[in-house]
């Protein structure tokens, strides 16, 4: 990770990728060696790849809207076969029920990726296999409809038999508040804003059920 990106983190206390690397370690329960690792999004915060691989997984693809950062990425360790998308615009390019893990970390907000891409990393998943999501609960209209639309689906795949849920883990220290000047009068301690993980994984019988 280089020293700029590395100093970010530090400065806004970010710490999307460290909530969701232990909380999918946390219930992985095959081999992390073997362990092909989706990480949709790399560029945003760099990188919950690396806090993966800390971990012990050591098998990692990459998408991301960004072809320098994906080779920013690579530099941190091995990246097999990483791809260039704008997701919403474009299919996430990876291959159908292939992955032990995949995990997106900060990009699901109004402006950045669609919802959507949801399934599209359940589709990517093999069956049994886990899918996290990170995301801080940012303030506001946009932000508030995303995650209503965000949790709608997530509960509608559910009903459908695609996934179940793992768990869903609230954090009150996501990352500091960009909106808010801690240097202000007023403002005692620095400001933060919560976050929330969640960890769903695929039902080992979708293919069934999507015949049906």
């Amino acid at each position: 990770m280089s020293f700029f990106l590395k100093q970010d983190i530090t400065l806004m206390s970010y710490r999307s990728p460290h909530l969701g690397a232990n909380f999918l370690s946390e219930n992985f329960s095959g081999s992390r060696e073997e362990a092909q690792v989706l990480d949709v999004t790399v560029h945003l915060k760099l990188l919950i790849k690396e806090q993966m691989a800390e971990l012990g997984f050591r098998h990692f693809v990459g998408v991301d809207g960004s072809k320098g950062m994906l080779e920013l990425a690579a530099k941190t360790g091995p990246l097999s076969g990483p791809q260039t998308a704008l997701l919403g615009t474009q299919p996430l390019p990876a291959q159908t029920g292939v992955f032990d893990v995949v995990v997106i970390a900060g990009a699901l907000d109004a402006g950045f990726v669609p919802v959507s891409v949801v399934r599209e990393m359940c589709h990517a998943a093999k069956p049994g296999g886990l899918c996290g999501m990170v995301r801080g609960d940012h303030t506001g209209a946009p932000a508030d409809k995303y995650k209503k639309d965000l949790e709608r689906e997530l509960q509608l795949m559910e009903e459908e038999g695609l996934w179940s849920l793992v768990g869903i883990k609230r954090v009150d220290r996501y990352m500091e508040d960009p909106h808010v000047n801690p240097e202000r009068d007023d403002v005692q301690d620095k400001p933060y804003i919560s976050g929330t993980v969640y960890l769903y994984q695929k039902s080992i019988d979708t293919a069934v059920k999507s015949r049906d």
